[in-house]
């Protein structure tokens, strides 16, 4: 009796351990975030400021990772993070699961394809992240379904070395998960224009628009995607269109 209570002691041992083990790794591939925030200098600037003096190290950022291009914060949400392409050789999903280290990683990092020019002047760019379940990455995107929020949360922010770019949110809605950049020929004015009028007047129950924007063919749209819970075949769209394009010290 002693021998057996003694294996059935071992075996309970075991498999608290595998739990625990399973438990850490679901934590660790769900949970894991991309931090940027070790590439902000340290400053005395209020909440308030941070979109006009974000601090930036890009020294450092390039220093870690030559990919990384630009940042965007967004005020009201966990959106603050470096914005990186895969270089030419790499898949344009290279970031999908790789952080800044370009060491895997569940959450990946924020990214564009090289399809997309890296100074924002393309009609429309598109940024991709993982909705994490901890809120970062893109997750908190999914604030914009509320009303009340997208009504107080009207702008965003990309920077890049001495440049700031200002986008007005006018548009956050679920969609479909087509490829935006390989279903649509923005160089074809009238594609670009039907593309333009589908953001003003979105199909989606959950959509927020901001009334009397106006895109033309000078416009410069932004596009945010991440996934949506439970649905493998929709997507969830924040959308902005550039209103200031300026130089900083």
């Amino acid at each position: 009796m002693k021998g057996k209570k003694i294996i059935w002691g071992i075996i309970f041992v075991i498999a608290m351990l595998v739990i625990a083990g399973a438990t850490c790794f679901i934590v660790l591939h769900f949970f894991s975030d991309n931090d940027s925030k070790e590439y902000i200098k340290p400053t005395a600037a209020s909440q308030a400021n941070m979109a006009e003096n974000h601090n930036i190290d890009w020294n450092k950022l390039h220093e870690k990772n030559k990919d990384v291009y630009s940042w965007i914060y967004i005020p009201g949400t966990k959106v603050d993070y470096a914005v990186v392409q895969p270089p030419k050789g790499e898949s344009d999903l290279f970031y999908l699961d790789k952080n800044l280290d370009k060491e895997y990683e569940f959450a990946g990092s924020i990214f564009s394809e090289r399809m997309n020019k890296k100074d924002y002047s393309d009609p429309v760019t598109v940024l991709y992240g993982h909705n994490m379940l901890n809120g970062s990455m893109f997750a908190t995107l999914h604030k914009f379904k509320q009303p009340k929020f997208f009504k107080k949360h009207k702008k965003m922010y990309v920077y890049q070395p001495n440049r700031r770019i200002t986008y007005k949110i006018y548009s956050a809605y679920t969609y479909d998960d087509r490829h935006i950049m390989n279903s649509f020929d923005f160089s074809d004015g009238k594609i670009l224009k039907q593309y333009q009028k589908s953001t003003l007047k979105p199909k989606a129950l959950d959509k927020n628009v901001r009334k009397k924007t106006v895109l033309d063919a000078n416009s410069k749209i932004l596009t945010l995607s991440t996934c949506t819970s439970g649905a493998s075949n929709t997507r969830y769209l924040v959308q902005g269109v550039l209103i200031k394009d300026e130089r900083t010290n």
